[in-house]
């Protein structure tokens, strides 16, 4: 019998409306409603990752949330808001744009895996992942027979079982390594057992995400299924053997240092689409397709780096967040009512944490990890997100997830998130793990043979030359034990998906490497040291540390404690122009360059590079530089004084000490130079043993000029430093004490760099020579916060070479 049930489908939406004056409102219309729901979602979900911030929650538990509250959970109560912003005929055009945005992101996600790292992935890290899949995958589904029988009755068994292993069992690789970036932990050892066991887990979480799409098929036959899975997999050995090649044929084409030709990229953008074309037709997910084509694309060169840049901010901005408020239009927290409904979510809550963490524990103490370590890595590994998210949507679209049973898998992928953090800080502190052996932490000291220690920081290619011709003058002579450099990249980790594929290229290599807009400085880094190594006396350890700019400090002065170095020497926050003037890099490298000052646990040097040496390294034979101690007094300067004896060890340094002595008018009181409240020892005994020493030392060395001379005033003191500007590099101590530093009023906006420093840079004072304006350690402690989590990698390096 027919049925005369009448359904009103609403009228589609145009796209533009003709402007309110004209009597439209823009609500009624396509494109300015999605404008609007963009920007609310975007301003919600900033506004609610600013205040998750203090709590180091990643930024994907406020999108996340944010989705819910613009949903039928909170916001969606009040019927006029929801019709107006999120009308019922808006919703395919919402869903649209957030899953071709998804379609791009998941792109990026591809190609922050690298095929070969999880070749390499060890058996550890392979025993972590393969128990954080199987048990929690096999609790997931005692879990569904529990579902099924109370609030999932009537759903589709196999696939319904299948969702809600692959649920339970997933690890969200990007959302991983934010909390281990946040924790410091992300180049650490069980930072990488863990990103390499999350690599493995997504990989096959994705596999096992397939069949369930192909199980919740609605064919008629069993066989259907099956051709969807085959064909699945057809399409995974097309891409691997017919696509990838091109892809190789591309890289080829895109030569290190230049740009990459806009045709490749534009071709692969298309190539993304299609690959969800295929395997939405196919009847997996247009998401696989992206997924699958985003691993296949070759890592190496600048190819991978241009695709993200030309993707990611857009994408991750703007689109992205559309998919989460799609998501918390589906969630309704509200349809959890009732002890059942409570009791299943604890029910749910606790058996996703158990599987994950006592099957990544019990495997973690097998491969005898210690059970510190073990806790930590198995509620790393129960870190859930926006694949956990695609997962409970896909799912939801396909009926296999009723209504109540999405809303309680969505708040338990919040809070497994959500206690990720502060259970890893709990459990796991290696902050208790210092240098107990750290002996020199100035270059002044009373044994002058022995090993010097320096951790140099750089934040690019810019700095190289500089630093190495700096080493190359510090090595001092073959007599003393061999110098040893840390030679630390500085590198940015932010939100953008391309910082996790920065992180995988210093986990594999555990060398320095460039920005991925500028990759052709990564060869240029490596070959650098390498050579410089090969051919000096010095051993060269390159290192890396990722890190949020308003942390690096903590990584640098953590890394110094370790390796026990006797100074830290940082690049200056500006670089100089063609016409000699002095233009700020980053505001923030000077943030960095201060709380270093404040909290280093040894000497700090501040280098600012005019070109030390020439633009390219200069060989031991050919080194010929003058170097210049401006000594006013006090530690600091003294510690200047100090690292220049040693550099004039170096056949090629000649040192020249200027003296500051004050005239019969300045005799008096000796004051000191206070800046920014920092301590400095006065002068006394200390100072006459350190100059009667350097009188006695400077007969042994003939490149040694030693001038005493006495001034009177500020101007007599600035025209006496002219007169050595065509030397090549001064050496200045930052706080230097006396009437006559006291008289230097020199007005600068970098007090990092002390009185005396600041003249050098200032536009009136003309010279080609660089600085190194250095302050002496005095005592200072790290606080607890910046010693906690080290998140360092270093290269193998042989014992010998260190002793």
């Amino acid at each position: 019998m027919a049925n005369n049930t009448t359904v009103i489908c609403p009228s589609p939406m145009k796209a533009t409306s003709n402007g309110v004056f004209q009597g439209d409102n823009p609500l009624h219309f396509a494109l300015p409603l999605v404008i609007l729901q963009i920007c609310l979602v975007v301003t919600l979900t900033r506004i609610l990752a600013y205040f998750l911030r203090p709590l180091r929650q990643p930024r994907v538990i406020a999108e996340i949330v944010g989705g819910i509250l613009l949903g039928p959970s909170a916001l969606g109560h009040n019927k006029d808001y929801i019709n107006a912003i999120f009308p019922a005929k808006s919703l395919t055009v919402l869903d649209t744009i957030a899953n071709l945005g998804l379609l791009f992101f998941l792109f990026l996600v591809g190609l922050e895996l690298d095929p070969k790292s999880l070749r390499r992935t060890g058996k550890k890290a392979l025993s972590i992942a393969l128990a954080g899949i199987t048990l929690p995958f096999v609790i997931g589904i005692g879990t569904s027979f529990v579902l099924k029988e109370t609030i999932s009755k009537g759903v589709d068994g196999p696939p319904f079982l299948v969702f809600m292993g692959v649920a339970l069992s997933i690890t969200a690789f990007p959302v991983l390594a934010r909390i281990l970036a946040e924790l410091k932990l992300l180049t650490t050892d069980i930072g990488r057992m863990a990103m390499s066991a999350a690599a493995v887990n997504d990989v096959a979480a994705w596999i096992l995400l397939a069949l369930a799409i192909s199980l919740s098929g609605s064919g008629r036959s069993p066989l259907v299924s099956l051709w969807v899975f085959l064909c699945g997999c057809a399409f995974v050995l097309v891409c691997i053997f017919a696509v990838r090649p091109v892809f190789k044929w591309m890289v080829q084409r895109c030569p290190e240092g230049e740009p990459v030709d806009e045709l490749y990229v534009c071709a692969t953008l298309v190539a993304v689409l299609a690959a969800g074309f295929v395997t939405d037709t196919i009847g997996i997910h247009a998401l696989f397709g992206a997924f699958v084509l985003g691993i296949i694309v070759p890592k190496e060169g600048p190819f991978a780096g241009a695709l993200v840049e030309k993707v990611e901010d857009l994408v991750s901005s703007l689109f992205l967040p559309l998919y989460f408020v799609s998501s918390g239009l589906k969630t309704d927290v509200t349809t959890i009512r009732g002890a059942q409904s409570w009791g299943l979510l604890v029910l749910v809550i606790s058996t996703a944490c158990s599987g994950k963490v006592i099957g990544t524990i019990v495997v973690s103490l097998f491969c005898k990890i210690p059970l510190q370590e073990a806790l930590a890595l198995g509620f790393l590994m129960n870190t859930k997100g926006l694949v956990e998210l695609i997962v409970l949507n896909i799912g939801k679209d396909r009926g296999v997830l009723n209504d109540q049973t999405f809303a309680i898998m969505v708040l338990m992928a919040i809070f497994t998130t959500f206690i990720t953090t502060p259970i890893v800080m709990a459990v796991y502190k290696p902050a208790k793990r210092l240098s107990k052996d750290y002996k020199y932490r100035t270059i002044e000291r009373k044994d002058p043979n022995s090993q010097l220690r320096l951790l140099t920081c750089f934040h690019g290619t810019r700095n190289l030359p500089t630093m190495i011709n700096l080493i190359e003058a510090s090595r001092g002579t073959e007599k003393r034990e061999r110098l040893c450099v840390y030679a630390m990249h500085l590198m940015e980790l932010n939100e953008r998906p391309s910082a996790i594929l920065m992180v995988h290229k210093a986990r594999n290599n555990g060398l320095p490497f460039w920005n991925k807009g500028q990759q052709s400085g990564n060869n240029q880094v490596v070959v650098a040291f390498e050579t410089f190594e090969q051919l000096s006396r010095v051993a060269i350890h390159p290192m890396t540390a990722i890190s949020a700019v308003t942390t690096m400090h903590e990584d640098i002065c953590t890394s110094a404690d370790s390796e026990r170095a006797a100074m830290i020497i940082l690049p200056f926050h500006k670089h100089q122009r063609l016409d000699g003037t002095f233009e700020t890099t980053r505001s923030e490298y000077r943030l960095i360059n201060q709380q270093v000052l404040v909290n280093a646990p040894c000497s700090v040097g501040i280098i600012v590079d005019r070109g030390l040496g020439g633009s390219t390294h200069v060989s031991a034979s050919n080194l010929d530089l003058v170097v210049t101690v401006l000594f006013f007094g006090g530690s600091d300067d003294r510690e200047a004084l100090a690292y220049g004896i040693r550099m004039v060890e170096h056949p090629g340094i000649t040192l020249n000490i200027i003296h500051f002595l004050p005239s019969a008018e300045l005799q008096g009181e000796i004051v000191r130079v206070d800046v920014n409240n920092d301590s400095n020892t006065s002068a006394g005994p200390t100072e006459d043993k350190f100059i009667a020493e350097l009188k006695l030392k400077i007969l042994s060395y003939s490149s040694i000029k030693y001038q005493e001379r006495v001034v009177g005033n500020a101007a007599e003191t600035t025209a006496l430093i002219r007169e050595f500007s065509q030397c090549n590099l001064f050496l200045v101590g930052r706080r230097p004490q006396g009437q006559i530093a006291a008289s230097l009023n020199v007005k600068s906006d970098c007090p990092e760099l002390g009185p005396v420093g600041s003249l050098l840079v200032s536009p009136d004072f003309s010279t080609t020579a660089s600085v190194l304006v250095v302050q002496q350690y005095h005592g200072l402690k790290l606080p607890n916060s910046s010693v906690g989590l080290s998140k360092v990698v270093m290269l193998p390096e042989e014992e010998s070479e260190i002793s």
